[in-house]
């Protein structure tokens, strides 16, 4: 065993037992962290708020070899109270702690995926945030650091950077993890069409630009980026609906 201290948001809780609680913290040291909080549910429990939902916390935890780490103390830093007036605002934000939960391997540390998160949530607990594009901007910077950032600037397929797009359109296909040829996708069967415009929109987001675009050219990338999300998940995310 060893004590490791972390900076950590909250992404999972639920009761254990009558007195103690589970949760899933993603941490900025040590990556995805499930801790076993023993006398979380008691009266005046030294926790009280510090393992609600994306909260972010400075916590001390004993590591174990196998089974649940062993939190010990978790004192807040940081909560986005702003989420619980705005409905999109809140299911935005559990939806990217549903990625971080279920979208990230134990003690695999990310801590720009970390940084990422809390830039997300800060902006998303701002009235006047754009939510759709916050989201997007998490869901491709998730797709970063897992590996699956979308091919854009060519085939997914076969590598073939003289993309010719047809009547304004492209194919992008999520099983080939990005826009595929004239020439490839006859062969995925997964593919769908994709607007010259949020073809170019969606290359601006991937380099964290700041692309301008209107509520269908959002709608077309949010539909687009909620198919390949669960294609690489393996499953459709739970909140996603929420957003759509």
């Amino acid at each position: 065993m060893q004590i490791e201290n972390a900076t950590a948001l909250v992404v999972r809780a639920s009761d254990w037992s009558e007195t103690s609680s589970i949760a899933t913290l993603f941490t900025r040291e040590h990556g995805k962290l499930r801790v076993l909080a023993k006398g979380a549910r008691r009266l005046r429990s030294s926790f009280e708020v510090s393992l609600d939902l994306l909260t972010v916390c400075r916590i001390v935890v004993i590591r174990k070899q196998s089974g649940l780490d062993l939190l010990t103390e978790a004192r807040v830093e940081e909560r986005f109270g702003g989420l619980r007036s705005r409905l999109p605002a809140l299911y935005a934000g559990y939806y990217i702690a549903e990625l971080l939960g279920d979208g990230t391997q134990d003690h695999d540390p990310h801590p720009t995926l970390f940084d990422a998160a809390l830039e997300n949530l800060r902006s998303l607990n701002n009235p006047g945030c754009d939510i759709v594009r916050q989201t997007m901007r998490f869901e491709l910077v998730w797709l970063h650091e897992l590996g699956y950032r979308p091919r854009l600037d060519r085939c997914a397929v076969c590598n073939a950077e003289d993309l010719k797009p047809s009547a304004g359109r492209i194919s992008f296909s999520p099983v080939a993890g990005g826009v595929v040829c004239e020439a490839c996708e006859a062969g995925q069967r997964d593919r769908r069409p994709l607007s010259v415009a949020a073809w170019a929109v969606l290359r601006s987001l991937d380099r964290d630009a700041a692309g301008e675009f209107g509520p269908l050219v959002g709608a077309e990338l949010r539909q687009l980026l909620g198919q390949y999300v669960s294609t690489v998940l393996g499953r459709r995310p739970k909140l996603l609906a929420y957003l759509e």
